[in-house]
């Protein structure tokens, strides 16, 4: 019998959303790097069948083998549909026609869509005021911290918008139908391998129709080096953490990074390359905690008026 997941995060839980946000905040800079050269269908199949055989080879390693359930194979390609094939797909659509700050806005409402689908599909995932209200909190604290200037094309290519729009809301499908594993008894490092090599296969003909990746020059050493850190740190440990946080707390709490990647990669940039910190980084990461706050609601719990029995 499987442990009951933990809605209420955590230490544990909270570092797990801490690290799997720096893992994927740093794919921009890898994806910065390698779209240089590579199109972005071949860099998702790259990203995908590299990490698949990462995967791979860490379970022949460790002598371990995938579980083995009638039904677990379709599941695992609708999952990597949902999680990664389209998603990616509609992500690199929209930002050919639209600015990566406005995109980054509109992933931040991956959240949203979690609270809803698990409010409909779950039995103990319901939304709440506080939920509601932590998640707005979060959106608007991105916003503010990419900028003003991100929302000036909010007008333009409607297309591209509803394209992100639509990827965000597979995510949040991915999240909760993800939940069913940890009933059958399928750990994250299976649906984390199955759903790679899902997601490559998937891709496969598109990335070979599209971009016709035998006719591409070979990439340079810094589009490798960054093709590798794709796969190995942004996707394969990042996805298995994923799925551990899902079978630990929930779809609706671990679709909370989304909130927490602008704040990793600007924090990141300042570390690491010397940027400088601006008012409304600090005000748009005060939103965010304070959505986070009202999500956890232990701290709003105990300023509540406790009514005599």
């Amino acid at each position: 019998m499987t442990a009951p997941i933990n809605f209420r995060m955590g230490a544990a839980e909270w570092g797990m959303l801490i690290l799997l946000s720096i893992l994927w905040g740093g794919s921009f800079f890898f994806l910065g790097i390698a779209l240089r050269e590579v199109p972005p269908f071949t860099l998702v199949l790259a990203r995908l069948g590299l990490s698949s055989l990462l995967m791979l080879g860490f379970m022949a390693a460790t002598r371990r083998t995938m579980a083995r359930r009638a039904g677990l194979w379709p599941a695992l390609f609708l999952l990597a549909l949902l999680n990664t094939a389209l998603p990616f797909s509609l992500f690199a659509y929209a930002q050919t026609q639209i600015a990566s700050g406005l995109a980054s806005i509109l992933n931040a409402t991956t959240p949203l869509w979690g609270v809803i689908v698990a409010h409909l599909f779950t039995p103990d995932e319901k939304a709440t005021p506080a939920k509601l209200v932590g998640v707005g909190a979060g959106i608007a604290g991105v916003a503010v911290m990419i900028g003003g200037g991100a929302l000036s094309g909010i007008g333009a290519s409607l297309s591209a918008q509803l394209a992100c729009l639509g990827a965000t809301f597979c995510y949040a499908l991915a999240g909760v139908y993800g939940r069913r594993f940890r009933a059958w008894g399928v750990g994250p490092l299976d649906v984390a391998t199955g759903q790679l090599l899902a997601g490559a296969l998937l891709i496969l003909p598109v990335a070979l129709f599209v971009d016709a990746p035998w006719r591409l020059a070979l990439p340079g050493t810094a589009t490798l080096f960054a093709i590798g850190g794709l796969a190995l740190l942004s996707t394969t440990v990042a996805y298995f953490l994923y799925f551990s946080l899902i079978a630990r707390a929930g779809a609706t709490n671990a679709l909370l990074v989304t909130l927490l990647i602008p704040v990793t990669a600007i924090l990141l940039g300042t570390l690491l390359l010397g940027e400088v910190l601006l008012p409304r980084h600090w005000v748009g990461m005060a939103l965010i905690a304070a959505g986070f706050v009202a999500i956890d609601g232990r701290l709003v719990g105990r300023f509540r008026v406790r009514r005599p029995a």
